[in-house]
């Protein structure tokens, strides 16, 4: 194998402790826009995220920020709280070691170019040699396209590339289907079908992998 994509959340770091803080305050200034109760905001709100969901608007807040005329942008957001990003403390020692091992090592995510700045904040960016959004081919996970254009920015084949992320759907299915080996990061210990070529519960699980398929 000669190079190693991953997800971002959910696998390398959470911005759930971010997202808790601020939809209290989306729900509170949507309730005063609207002139309805704060539950009846939160349900109005949380219904559009779910019928987007899968879409290519979904994976950006902005987008729903904008739909309803919130005055919020997530990367103020990110800027204003850095410490509500968590980075999972498996992240940075695997990351060292395949670098060390001489793996190339990239990104594939859905999200728009805020995801970037979401990785320099926690200091990530560093080790990656290729970072490829959504904005890079106008299309998200599982779309084969997001796939093979992070395999041409690399220069390796997508048979000699390894897709590491926790979404079934996106980050495995869509790995498999242009023929990347894919591990499923299962984190919190889901019980759900499983194709993947490998399940882990920690990313230091990755060096056993690596190693079996020298």
């Amino acid at each position: 194998m000669e190079a190693i994509f991953f997800d971002i959340d959910e696998t390398l770091l959470s911005e759930k402790p971010l997202v808790m803080l601020f939809l209290p305050q989306v729900y509170e200034r949507l309730s005063k826009k609207l002139g309805i109760s704060r539950g009846d905001a939160r349900l109005k709100f949380l219904r559009e995220l779910s019928e987007k969901r899968g879409t290519y608007e979904w994976h950006d807040w902005n987008f729903f920020f904008e739909s309803f005329g919130l005055n919020f942008k997530y990367e103020e957001l990110l800027r204003a709280y850095p410490h509500k990003i968590c980075v999972f403390p498996d992240v940075k020692p695997t990351l060292e070691w395949l670098k060390e091992e001489g793996y190339k090592l990239g990104v594939i995510t859905s999200g728009p170019e805020y995801q970037k700045l979401k990785l320099r904040i926690v200091k990530l960016d560093k080790y990656f040699d290729v970072i490829v959004t959504r904005e890079d081919v106008k299309t998200v996970k599982p779309d084969p396209k997001i796939f093979l254009y992070a395999c041409e920015k690399l220069n390796v084949d997508p048979e000699r590339a390894i897709m590491v992320g926790d979404n079934l759907h996106q980050d495995v299915y869509g790995a498999k289907n242009v023929g990347m080996l894919a591990v499923w990061i299962n984190r919190d210990e889901s019980e759900d079908y499983n194709f993947a070529d490998f399940e882990i519960r920690s990313l230091h699980q990755l060096r056993k992998i690596l190693g079996g398929l020298r």
